[in-house]
């Protein structure tokens, strides 16, 4: 599967949930009120700073991306409310959006819109089964990170088919990031878990992150077949952040290494 050259996903800017979210964290639920609890996710605006977050993002990826006339030959937006103002705020100098449904974010179900600490209270048992393998754990009436993928494998189709050799820029989510993680570096469902967990900054994907795939090697300048390097970007950090060019290696197994791999987990019925 030939991808573009450049893949510049954008994470929206922090929206209500967000915020209700964090602050439910911190022991305020004040935000869930009956009318909140009401709406649909889909619906969720952008915060005063997530609207000022998006703006700063838009300024990085006009100075990288866009001094050289070119810009980006695709921009493609999850349908969600949040991703869209995201897009619109980026203020990219001809920028002409597609809204693609197969990108928003994952379905929690019935836990989409709980307070933490009545979430913990009714799913008790439901996150501790997602402790014991999040990637394929379903959340009640939800959607797995396995099922999320599958949706974002078509969206990988679509840009095989008609963004191959081109620049495409996508404002989404932090799941669906993810989950286009999962698929391009074919991450292993070891690693999926440990950054779930992790308790590093340097591990999430926060507000407005940018992840930048691409197929030109930035030593030579040469094109591979694959997008065999990524990077990461914070814009809305002072200065802003950027990771060094990471290679991706993706994992491959002989025999043995794959049945060394399944000896980690004790058998318990022999």
């Amino acid at each position: 599967m030939t991808l573009p050259i450049d893949l510049v996903l954008v994470r929206h800017g922090q929206s209500e949930g967000n915020l209700a979210k964090r602050l439910s964290e911190a022991g305020d639920h004040s935000a869930y009120t009956k009318k909140f609890l009401n709406r649909h996710s889909s619906s969720f605006r952008l915060t005063e700073l997530g609207r000022h977050q998006a703006q700063q993002a838009g300024k990085f990826l006009q100075e990288e991306f866009c001094e050289d006339g070119i810009g980006f030959d695709r921009y493609i937006t999850s349908a969600y409310n949040r991703a869209r103002e995201t897009a619109g705020l980026l203020d990219l100098s001809g920028a002409d959006w597609f809204r693609e449904p197969y990108l928003v974010e994952r379905n929690w179900g019935k836990l989409d819109i709980y307070p933490e600490n009545e979430r913990r209270k009714k799913f008790a048992a439901e996150l501790r089964r997602r402790k014991v393998e999040p990637f394929f754990w379903e959340p009640p009436d939800g959607e797995s990170f396995l099922s999320l993928c599958l949706r974002i494998d078509r969206v990988l189709l679509t840009l095989h088919n008609e963004c191959a050799d081109k620049r495409v820029l996508i404002v989404c989510h932090g799941e669906v990031m993810r989950a286009l993680q999962i698929k391009l570096e074919r991450m292993t469902q070891e690693r999926f878990k440990k950054l779930t967990f992790s308790q590093r900054s340097e591990d999430r994907i926060h507000n407005c992150q940018i992840l930048h795939y691409t197929r030109r090697d930035p030593s030579t300048g040469k094109l591979a077949q694959h997008a065999d390097w990524v990077r990461w970007i914070r814009p809305t950090e002072t200065p802003v952040r950027i990771s060094k060019w990471k290679k991706i290696i993706r994992p491959r197994y002989t025999n043995e290494q794959l049945l060394k791999s399944v000896a980690r987990t004790r058998a318990m019925i022999t």
